[in-house]
């Protein structure tokens, strides 16, 4: 089995050095993994997990330190400095992944992030970066469900929303209309599936749809107005804005669960607010 530059790798400790361990990378030869990320009592023979690139002088070397950002994944990461050839980004490591000025959308500027991907150089054998995500994204359907839950990375703002990479393959899209939440680029977070269209595009919502969403906020709701010492000044008839600044949902999400509330018969409404039932 071969190593994966730019990965994490399960490598065996074959020789014990003053300035760290060497590991088995098999025909790339021994691997040094610098003291500094040895753990202790390590001896030879001892399976370690670490993430393989190039030092400054092009050496493979070990590490123990979970990068930002692994070969085949995108990342947002910021531009730590610019020479003659491209940008260097900070992705958690000594050695800064580079970025030449042919793989920039527009250029890059110091202190500054970007959406990436990262991926292995064939002609060089180096880890690179490229802002042009576009071409590493699948173009096939994926066979997700309306409702299924994914993992996303905030990709780009655009007229119709927010434009978001979805499991670390696919494009999707999210509404504007349906953003009720702090939405900023480079964010990750949980969201769902709300449609595989025909042309494959896939478009997703921040929030359940319907009664499963009324649900998971109800409980918050009924939890957050305990919390307040079982009566809040805020109910149905209050300011959009007031409701989605206190608890991030829309108007409407917070009426439906206050009137789940209301007919569990949970809560007590009023002009001035809403109260807890008391047992």
């Amino acid at each position: 089995m071969s190593i994966e530059l730019g990965k994490f790798n399960h490598l065996e400790v074959v020789k014990l050095v003053d300035f760290g361990v060497y590991l088995d990378g098999e025909e790339s030869g021994e691997i040094l993994l610098p003291t500094r990320y040895v753990p202790s009592n390590c001896e030879i023979g001892d399976i370690l997990n670490v993430f393989l690139y190039l030092d400054s002088e092009e050496r493979l070397i070990a590490t123990t330190l979970t990068p930002y950002v692994q070969v085949g994944q995108f990342a947002y990461l910021e531009v730590a400095w610019i020479n003659e050839y491209g940008a260097f980004l900070n992705w958690g490591l000594m050695k800064d992944l580079f970025v030449p000025f042919s793989e920039q959308k527009m250029k890059m500027q110091v202190g500054r992030s970007y959406i990436i991907y990262a991926y292995l150089d064939e002609e060089s054998y180096r880890i690179v970066a490229t802002a042009k995500i576009d071409k590493y994204l699948s173009k096939e359907a994926p066979d997700y469900q309306p409702g299924q839950e994914v993992d996303i990375l905030i990709w780009q703002k655009t007229d119709l929303g927010f434009k978001a990479i979805i499991e670390n393959e696919y494009p999707g899209l999210i509404y504007d209309n349906e953003v009720f939440q702090d939405v900023r680029t480079g964010m990750q977070m949980k969201a769902y599936v709300k449609q595989v269209r025909d042309d494959g595009k896939i478009d997703i919502m921040l929030q359940k749809a319907g009664m499963a969403r009324v649900g998971d906020f109800s409980d918050r709701l009924l939890q957050y107005i305990k919390d307040e010492g079982g009566r809040i000044g805020i109910n149905d008839k209050s300011d959009a804005d007031l409701i989605y600044d206190t608890f991030g949902v829309s108007k409407k999400t917070f009426k439906k669960a206050v009137g789940d509330l209301y007919k569990k018969r949970l809560i007590i409404l009023s002009d001035s607010g809403i109260s807890v039932v008391k047992p």
